[in-house]
């Protein structure tokens, strides 16, 4: 028959918590899972898991940068279609109109401003529009060939 040895530790409330309702929920003792926790921790293995879960998390946040990187792609390709097609089709103004332009761009800007502050108040996105757009032409695109 093995022996144990007793021994005795402390624990902070929450962490001795979380202990007890996992002996509960598993139905054996708080020792068991505390045992069970050192031994893992003290396992040649342990350093692979944890390498493991590392990994599985960088892969993750390589998916997240993968995609804030096309995003920021199309933010750009949109800014300078934007501006190409401005300077194209914006004739200059006069010294006289030049003030009056002045005054209404203003206006037009803090419209802008406003318009844009609702929209990311309620969450809509011009990629996400822009993706679901894109998915429905390329399901329609796909269902006609």
């Amino acid at each position: 028959m093995q022996t144990k040895t007793r021994m005795n530790v402390y624990f902070e409330p929450e962490l001795l918590k979380k202990v007890e309702a996992l002996a509960l929920r598993r139905n054996i003792s708080k020792s068991a899972v505390i045992e069970a926790a050192v031994a893992s921790f003290l396992s040649a293995d342990a350093s692979e898991r944890l390498e493991a879960v590392f990994a599985r998390r960088m892969d993750g946040i390589g998916r997240q940068i993968d995609g804030l990187d096309e995003d920021i792609a199309i933010v750009g390709e949109t800014l300078s279609l934007f501006i190409r097609f401005w300077l194209t089709i914006t004739p200059p103004l006069p010294d006289s109109a030049q003030a009056s332009a002045r005054a209404k761009g203003a206006e037009r800007f803090e419209s802008f401003v406003q318009t844009l502050g609702r929209r990311l108040a309620t969450g809509d996105r011009f990629l996400k529009e822009l993706s679901r757009d894109v998915d429905a032409n390329q399901e329609e695109t796909n269902a006609r060939a």
